[in-house]
């Protein structure tokens, strides 16, 4: 089939021959007769289809037909809504190349730049308007765009529009157009969401769809290379040391991502532009140029603002980062491999993308080949073991040495201590003649009577005698030197000096005063007449009265 048998006009064909077209595609072979013959239609084509000429076409030639020429604001007969603004540049080259040899005027308006040139092409009159959502509401609020005498409406790229969030400014513009009118749409995939629109603005419409709904052409080679998410961009130059890659578009989740790849492959020597949302127009129209002038090898894009990128001679397509959406992976690929030329998608996946590598798998309904090949393979396994926020390190590196070092340190180093953890205990303090505590550090416990002076308490002294014979007899030292102990930790392991095992220390013999012998000797007790207890104040009263200077 040639572009004679869709019965195009003699201008359109001549435009075609100029631009080396001469068989349509199936969409074009499927759709213009369709829309020649002003129906509605519901388009079901990837991006790389040649949908633009299968919409474009009919329209100049319809318009032409009719031959309305209302000029001023009211003159707009056809609209077509994009996603992008790139998007929309390149839909507004087709219309100027295959409408060359037409009267037809068109314009594209768009946010992100001034908006005094698009206003003076909107007052001149135009008879196609190709615009994004946003401006063009902004245009309409302001008196610039009046769309009374729409006769033709596209919807291109719905489900872009909702993955944009776009869809509400949609609507808002398909309330403000004539009811009466022949309405296109168009979409890559047929989400829930875009079906209901479909069957809100769509009358009687005729369903075109030229491959299976979320597939992805057969002419791109598709292949995956496992990397950890650390040596992406040392794989990306690895990949690109290969000249036979003449330009390649790499796609990114975010725009500070693709900001990151661009700047490491200029430092590589490996020329990259990125271009994202954040670039002014004029920095992402001077990246496309150079990109297709191949004055810049490779192009770093986020998945919006490549959706205007239309080059012919792309061959590859690389997905640094995998979409979390699955049917951005089939709009990202589709960028190579258009018009029955080949292309090649190569993808990189880490361990926290293969959920999103299933999810495309399930889509395309097909298992995208593996690299396996390649000098950074993803690390399954060697990974360093973490230890569990409820198990100290300290106590996970004290088990281990026990292992390596063949039990406790008492047979290792011949002494009578037992082997367990006790030099990371803080040392005990000796047993002395002035603590009124035991000697294990505790508060003293409440005996016949309060003590009454720390350092003179019978029964905190023999409380300590006491537990210190019993622990003598069971072989335990109550006390370790401070210093000695500093030593032997300093010292390596497995170069402990074997010291001798300390001697128990021999009982101590106090030495009492002559008053303290009086004073424990036991009281003779004597009982007067009526029954109480008599007391002798003699001997008191002479101490008393040397304490307190008496005569």
């Amino acid at each position: 089939m040639t572009f004679e048998n869709l019965k195009l006009i003699e201008p359109l064909l001549r435009a075609l021959t100029t631009e080396g077209y001469t068989t349509p595609t199936p969409i074009q072979a499927q759709a213009i007769p369709v829309l020649l013959e002003r129906k509605d239609l519901l388009g079901c084509a990837q991006t790389g289809t040649g949908k633009t000429a299968a919409f474009a076409l009919p329209i100049l030639q319809n318009l032409h037909e009719d031959e309305l020429y209302v000029k001023g604001p009211e003159g707009i007969k056809a609209l077509v809504l994009t996603p992008t603004r790139e998007l929309a540049i390149q839909i507004g080259d087709s219309f100027a190349a295959y409408g060359r040899h037409l009267r037809l005027t068109h314009t594209v308006i768009f946010g992100g730049v001034s908006q005094h040139t698009q206003t003076k092409a909107l007052r001149d009159g135009v008879d196609i308007l190709i615009a994004t959502p946003g401006r063009l509401l902004d245009l309409m609020n302001q008196k610039f765009v009046k769309l009374d005498n729409l006769k033709m409406f596209v919807l291109d790229e719905a489900d872009r529009m909702l993955d944009m969030g776009f869809i509400h400014d949609v609507k808002k513009v398909i309330a403000r157009i004539p009811a009466k009118r022949q309405t296109l749409f168009f979409s890559a995939t047929m989400p829930p969401e875009i079906a209901k629109l479909a069957n809100t603005i769509l009358t009687n419409p005729v369903k075109v769809e030229v491959t299976p709904v979320s597939s992805t052409a057969n002419t791109i080679q598709q292949s995956v290379y496992f990397v950890d998410k650390k040596d992406k961009r040392k794989l990306l130059n690895h990949i690109l040391q290969d000249r036979t890659i003449g330009t390649a578009l790499v796609f990114t989740r975010t725009k500070h991502g693709a900001d990151r790849v661009a700047r490491h492959l200029n430092e590589s020597g490996i020329r990259a532009e990125a271009i994202h949302g954040d670039k002014s127009q004029g920095a992402r129209q001077r990246a496309l140029i150079n990109f297709k002038a191949r004055k810049t090898r490779i192009l770093v894009a986020t998945d919006i603002a490549a959706r205007g990128i239309d080059i012919d001679e792309l061959t590859h397509v690389i997905n640094f980062e995998l979409p979390n959406v699955p049917e951005t992976y089939v709009h990202r690929i589709g960028r190579t491999g258009r018009a029955g030329a080949s292309g090649v998608s190569l993808s990189f996946c880490d361990e926290e993308e293969k959920e999103y590598l299933q999810d495309i798998h399930k889509l395309i309904a097909k298992t995208i080949p593996v690299v396996e090949d390649h000098p950074y393979p993803l690390q399954r396994d060697g990974m360093p073991k973490i230890v569990p926020a409820t198990q100290p390190a300290d106590r996970q590196r004290q088990g281990n040495r026990s292992q390596h070092q063949g039990g406790n340190r008492s047979q290792r180093q011949g002494g009578n201590r037992q082997g367990d953890n006790r030099r990371h205990q803080q040392p005990k303090p000796p047993v002395t003649n002035n603590t009124s505590a035991d000697v294990e550090g505790n508060t003293p416990t409440e005996g016949n009577g309060q003590l009454r002076n720390e350092g003179n308490s019978r029964n905190g002294r023999r409380r300590g005698r006491n537990r210190n014979r019993n622990r003598q007899s069971q072989g335990q030292v109550q006390g370790q030197d401070q210093s000695q102990e500093q030593q032997a930790q300093a010292r390596p392991q497995g170069q402990q000096q074997n010291n001798p095992p300390r001697q128990p220390r021999p009982p101590r013999q106090e030495q009492r005063s002559p008053r303290q012998e009086q004073r424990n000797a036991p009281r003779k007790e004597s009982r007067n007449d009526d029954g109480f207890e008599k007391l002798d104040w003699g001997e008191d009263l002479k101490w008393g009265s040397e304490r307190l200077d008496i005569d």
